[in-house]
Order: C-alpha cells, then sequence, then structure tokens
C-alpha cells in the first residue's frame, strides 16, 4: 500500500509523487493534492453557523420563510428531520410537516 492518496479519477491506490504534483500510473491523470482537498472542502454544504451538514441531519428553520402559493409562511423555529442534500440553488430537499415536500437554501437554517 502507498502512503499517498488514491487517484481522484480512477481511484487506483498505486499513485506516486514527482515533487509538486502527484500522478496515477494506470490513467495518466496528473493533479495537485492541495487542491483537490481545497475543492473537496468547498463542495461541504454550510449552515447559517458554518457548521457542515449531512444527509439526515435535522435543521431548524431561522426566519420565516414565504411559500409561494402557501397562505402563510414557513415560521421560524419549525424543526425539519432527516434532510438530503442536493446540487443548485436550493441545496437541501425535505419534507416540512404542514407544507410538504421543499426545497430550501441551508443559509436559512441552522443544524438542530
Amino acid at each position: 500500500m502507498s502512503e499517498f492518496p488514491p487517484c481522484p479519477k480512477c481511484k487506483c491506490e498505486y499513485t506516486y509523487s514527482d515533487g509538486v504534483l502527484m500522478n496515477c500510473p494506470e490513467c495518466g491523470h496528473e493533479w495537485n493534492p492541495e487542491e483537490v482537498a481545497a475543492a473537496e472542502a468547498a463542495d461541504q454544504v454550510r449552515d447559517a453557523n458554518g457548521n457542515v451538514l449531512q444527509d439526515g441531519d435535522s435543521v431548524v428553520v431561522v426566519k420565516d420563510l414565504p411559500v409561494k402559493g402557501a397562505p402563510k409562511p414557513i415560521k421560524a423555529g419549525t424543526k425539519v428531520k432527516n434532510i438530503r442534500l442536493v446540487d443548485g440553488d436550493h441545496n437541501i430537499d425535505c419534507k416540512i410537516d404542514g407544507f410538504g415536500s421543499m426545497a430550501l437554501k441551508s443559509e436559512f437554517v441552522k443544524k438542530a
């Protein structure tokens, strides 16, 4: 086994370093391990307080959110269980009691 991380492209574990860059002998991919770590950190979804969110977490809405077509907004303090993270502007899919399926932005929730 190698002490180097696996290839981000093909997941080969026989990678090697040529000084600054890492190389994969199977697919020929070259990458900078610092850039890969920075990209992975940028992919994390964070709540209003900066906590990292994951699938299955419970969150609390931090401000009243108007819902198009609904007579009342989602009130601040509403607890949402078992969230699912998705790509896009509204990066949380969930079900809210009394409203049904919703897509929320992570900046309007905090981890419960």
